[in-house]
């Protein structure tokens, strides 16, 4: 029995564990989790842009006031050179063509036809691509790194990505009043530490009103940019791609860097991509045609065409759209919007980590369900700690937004980069296309992907630093954990026999059998566990009845209830029992052998003892792995979640039987 091979190219609740409901209540839905991020970037995305040293001064430096008054009307010539159109025109251009090319055209139309039995993101893709690891070609296990470097990079975004919404939300206190300026920094620490300590309860209460509040932000901020379009129409020019190239000829080389900082306005678009499963491609079309991208234009161009009018708002464009009287209200929707965003960023990361964790990629971590109706709601202490620790400590050290952009891009662009050349494999080995047809479309994706990468990396030594620093050693954590997995599992093998042999071994001596169940977990369906092994060999007896269980994990979101048993009777008490899991579900041993009885196997709880091993790894000499990588994974290994927790095993039936390895 095998799970069902993984679709692409079909729509997302196809394979019966989609999203349920309306499109209309999906879209909803989506506005607050796939979108969050990206509508919050205009409180910070523009104003980078034309903040120096990284942005483009929209402000001349004229005539000069002494000259001006000199001459005839030199006051109004004065006024009107300190305005730089061409610079205004031209990032607006970039940020239209770089929302509608990345988003609309890259996403919304290819990347989200390759679904993963209708899952999104880089690691459900990665699965799809990988293949059998014992036939990958080198350009594959190329490939297959730089999708998990992809993955690695999404944690540096995540910890990221709510420091600077909230904290630039937060900022808007003090375009109201200097007053405030002493406090944004505890205020926004203090917003976050909230936000993380409310995880352990859920999100299902709050996701309720993700929809309807981030709808009310991206009508308020459509509607904040009205007037000032209404006011100056001939700011809707700079849709016109001429003026991007203008920008970029009166620039030059400072131009093209300016791009890490319009890169802001696509931030969070992978979001699109890794939601699919949750509600859909159709809902997110929806959304973003409806509601996202039509705000989303109207507040750009407002601040584009305030600027045009008050340059000297540049220091923050977004808050001096808003009139007075609203400014505390729009401050507080601000910071509740970016909670929205950061909670769907915290959302994903711990689906990330339960998906590496099922693929093999990370030790076993505390995964607890918050709600018994979704599935996909779960809450992991020891990556929610990691995260608070992070985003406080990115808000101390840079202090204000303007330095935290710095940081930000890198991810985001790497991630989506690996994005496209995972979709090249898609397009050639599940779909067929022909090589020009791939090669074309993939290359405009990298064009765009790699430019903005190139312009990021140049704030490397300003904070960029920091989400390739977390990448790189969730990298080598993940590498090797998976290698030294593989390396201790062929130890374990080396040390085992055939159950064939082990059968008629007990057949021959007929060994004593005592009362109740025993169940044996093994990674090896095909051979008799070690554990069974040093159990028979010091105690010298057998349960009536041995389980000898093995959990797979398939490279599938999920495997259906009706395809996730395969029971096999040995003979003389002795059973095989192989569960299939996908990538995105959480195995649950006494349950799992609950569903045995319609093939058979009866368990009974009250009699069942669990045998599991706990190995001691000694770090050796021998090849397959480096010195510092075996001690990285023994570290890890003594610290991982015991499989009594992971497994949902009753620990008081749980009997561990030592053994050393050698690595």
């Amino acid at each position: 029995m095998s799970a069902p091979s993984p679709a692409v190219d079909g729509h997302a609740g196809d394979h019966g564990h989609g999203p349920k409901g309306s499109t209309a209540i999906l879209a909803l839905g989506a506005l607050g989790v796939v979108y969050g991020d990206i509508g919050t970037s205009p409180l910070y995305a523009l104003k980078e842009c034309v903040a120096l040293p990284h942005g483009v001064n929209v402000v001349e430096h004229g005539i000069g006031q002494a000259i001006a008054g000199a001459i005839p009307g030199g006051s109004q010539m004065a006024s009107m050179s300190i305005v730089n159109q061409t610079n205004i025109f031209g990032l607006l251009s970039l940020i239209f063509w770089s929302i509608t090319l990345v988003v609309v055209f890259k996403y919304l139309i290819f990347v989200l036809r390759a679904d993963n039995r209708g899952e999104g993101g880089v690691l459900a893709l990665l699965a799809l691509v990988a293949g059998d690891e014992r036939t990958r070609s080198n350009a594959k296990k190329v490939l297959v790194l730089a999708g998990l470097f992809g993955a690695a990079l999404l944690y540096g975004d995540g910890m990221i990505t709510p420091a600077i919404s909230v904290l630039s939300a937060v900022e808007g206190l003090k375009v109201a009043t200097h007053t405030f300026e002493p406090y944004v920094i505890p205020i926004t620490c203090g917003i976050l530490i909230g936000l993380f300590l409310v995880q352990k309860r859920g999100t299902a209460g709050i996701g309720k009103v993700f929809g309807p509040v981030t709808m009310l932000w991206f009508i308020s901020i459509g509607v904040l940019g009205i007037p000032w379009i209404v006011g100056n129409p001939a700011i809707l020019r700079a849709i016109n791609p001429q003026y991007a190239v203008e920008f970029f000829i009166a620039n030059k080389w400072h131009g093209f860097l300016v791009l890490g900082s319009v890169v802001l306005c696509i931030t969070g678009g992978e979001a699109l991509y890794a939601d699919m499963g949750h509600f859909g491609r159709k809902s997110i079309r929806v959304a973003w045609y409806a509601v996202v991208f039509p705000a989303l234009l109207l507040n750009y161009f407002g601040q584009g065409a305030m600027l045009l009018k008050n340059p000297a708002a540049a220091h923050n464009p977004f808050f001096e759209l808003v009139p007075h009287a609203l400014l505390y209200p729009m401050v507080a929707l601000a910071t509740t919007a970016t909670v929205v965003a950061s909670q769907a960023l915290i959302s994903g990361a711990f689906s990330l980590t339960r998906q590496a964790v099922q693929l093999g990629y990370s030790p076993r971590v505390t995964i607890i369900h918050t709600s018994g109706e979704a599935e996909g709601q779960i809450y992991i202490p020891e990556v929610n700690n990691i995260l608070m620790v992070a985003c406080i400590g990115l808000v101390l050290s840079f202090q204000e937004s303007g330095r935290l952009a710095a940081a930000y891009g890198i991810a985001v662009t790497g991630t989506m980069g690996i994005t496209s050349m995972l979709f090249y494999v898609v397009a050639r080995e599940r779909w067929k296309w022909p090589l020009g047809k791939a090669l074309g479309i993939v290359a405009l994706f990298l064009i765009f992907d790699l430019a903005f990468f190139t312009a990021n990396a140049a704030k490397f030594m300003h904070g960029g630093w920091f989400p390739i620093a977390v990448a790189a050693a969730m990298y080598i954590v993940m590498t090797t954990w998976k290698r030294g997995r593989a390396l201790l599992n062929k130890r374990i093998q080396e040390a085992s026999l055939p159950l064939d042999l082990f059968m008629n071994d007990l057949e021959t001596q007929k060994p004593h059998r005592v009362s109740g169940t025993a169940v044996f977990m093994t990674s090896n369906p095909t051979g008799t566990p070690v554990v069974l092994l040093h159990h028979f060999k010091h105690n010298k007896v057998l349960h009536e009845q041995v389980v000898l269980l093995s959990i797979v994990t398939e490279r599938v979101p999920e495997v259906p209830a009706s395809e996730r048993l395969e029971v096999k009777e040995h003979g003389m008490g002795f059973w095989q029992v192989t569960a299939y899991y996908g990538f995105m579900q959480t195995p649950n041993v006494p349950q799992l052998l609950s569903t045995c009885k319609k093939q058979g196997l009866k368990i009974k709880d009250h009699d069942t003892s669990y045998y599991l091993g706990r190995e001691t790894l000694l770090a050796s000499k021998a090849k397959g792995l480096a010195r510092w990588r075996k001690t990285l994974f023994g570290f890890l290994s003594r610290n991982a979640r015991t499989a009594t927790a992971f497994f949902g095993i009753p620990p008081n039936r749980v009997v561990e039987i030592g053994a050393q390895i050698e690595l």
